[in-house]
């Protein structure tokens, strides 16, 4: 099967194009945007991948659903398009940002900024129909980005994993920590950010030392 996806992260993950899980994912979801508005256009599917190819990936973000309102997700986790209003859970981490490295709150919610830099904002499941929260999950995408994680994990070293809530953590339980840096915190989210344990975290200043003790280029934030 023919994917269109950046070079380097295709050579990777050809062997799941051809695993009958996502033949049959792709029939379900060029069925889903036929009959339904679904999220992200179907052109920014894999957008986070070609943002940020894989010999350039030096920090992992995960995150689980794309956003389902109007206009705002654009396929990687977290962000939104330019003029969109930030969800609660991307402000939280703008304003952990703030806290943690002095930075003031941008204007604009999107990310693509970081994936430039190498930071892979990966959603676990890649699409959602409108207003449709979790629509798409448990048909195969789930498969395909453990798939993901688990490359990161084999044929690179000294990543940074940012795993924010329990979702994330299950998801990345299997990344070797004596190769790579894992940062665990509540979710940005108010229902679990407010009550502790994900501002103060300082996970933003702790992938950038992690990443400049090892020579590697610290990410602007």
């Amino acid at each position: 099967m023919s994917v269109k996806i950046e070079p380097s992260w295709a050579t990777r993950l050809e062997p799941e194009f051809h695993k009958p899980y996502f033949t049959q994912l792709t029939d379900f979801v060029k069925s889903e945007y036929q009959k339904y508005v679904c999220y992200p256009p179907g052109k920014l599917i894999f957008n986070a991948f070609d943002k940020c190819p894989f010999d350039e990936t030096k920090v992992v973000i995960i995150g689980q659903d794309p956003y389902h309102g109007p206009n705002q997700a654009h396929g990687l986790c977290f962000s939104v398009n330019d003029g969109i209003a930030f969800p609660p859970s991307l402000m939280n981490i703008f304003k952990e940002i703030k806290e943690d490295l002095d930075k003031p709150i941008p204007v604009s919610g999107n990310l693509e900024k970081w994936a430039e830099q190498g930071v892979l904002l990966l959603n676990a499941t890649l699409t959602v129909r409108a207003a449709q929260a979790g629509s798409h999950q448990k048909i195969g995408w789930e498969t395909f980005t453990d798939a993901v994680i688990d490359v990161l994990n084999r044929e690179k070293s000294n990543l940074v994993f940012m795993l924010w809530g329990s979702y994330a953590q299950n998801k990345g339980k299997f990344i070797d920590s004596s190769k790579h840096f894992v940062l665990k915190a509540k979710h940005p989210s108010p229902l679990s950010a407010n009550f502790g344990g994900w501002f103060g975290q300082k996970h933003f200043s702790q992938a950038n030392n992690y990443l400049k003790a090892r020579g590697f280029e610290e990410v602007n934030w």
